[in-house]
């Protein structure tokens, strides 16, 4: 709770026995120390209390009471008699304070899982990708298969290789039409074995 060495220095007089919270703040709001220790006395559980009735952490509940009883401290001043008791004012205070600490824990936690979800979102992306290569490179290997020995070898050294036709017909010392008849009809039976369209 707020001990009274954070309390800020100002006026100090001697209350009034039997004085109205009301009348305490309105001297509270002057600087009076000793106003704000009566205050502080018969209010401090009932923040607490309130905080903690909100928050359920009793640690944060403690937490935003001090930071409570700091504002009533700093803004006694603002403090309307004409507008509400003094009790009143500060549980508005305190619902206000730890409905705000709610807000931001949420807030918080809401990031904190935004950022994991993202995270395994992508590790989610990067395993399907990695399976679909994977599972397109055994089809591709299994279509190759099934090419002839020479149809697979040009296409090989075509597409894997990146070799031009000429290059090919040169590596298999074959006439550059023949290369092309190979390439053709092997990716004619490789476009059906993988069931792409008839214009791939």
């Amino acid at each position: 709770m707020v001990g009274r060495q954070e309390v800020a220095p100002g006026l100090s007089s001697v209350p009034e026995p039997g004085e109205t919270t009301e009348a305490l703040l309105e001297r509270v709001g002057r600087g009076d120390e000793a106003a704000f220790e009566q205050v502080y006395a018969r209010v401090a559980d009932v923040v607490f209390g309130l905080a903690r009735s909100v928050l359920r952490d009793p640690h944060q509940a403690e937490e935003v009471a001090q930071e409570v009883l700091l504002e009533v401290w700093r803004s006694a001043a603002r403090f309307d008699a004409a507008k509400g008791s003094a009790r009143a004012w500060i549980a508005t205070l305190t619902h206000r304070r730890a409905v705000d600490r709610v807000r931001s824990s949420q807030a918080s936690r809401n990031r904190d899982q935004a950022v994991a979800s993202r995270s395994n979102e992508r590790e989610y992306d990067e395993v399907v990708e990695k399976v679909e290569r994977t599972l397109d490179a055994e089809r591709v290997r299994h279509c190759l298969d099934g090419l002839t020995p020479r149809q697979r070898d040009t296409v090989t050294l075509a597409y894997y290789g990146g070799r031009s036709y000429a290059d090919v017909a040169g590596l298999l010392k074959l006439p550059l039409g023949t290369v092309k008849t190979r390439m053709r009809d092997g990716l004619i039976r490789l476009r059906d074995c993988l069931g792409v369209g008839s214009d791939a």
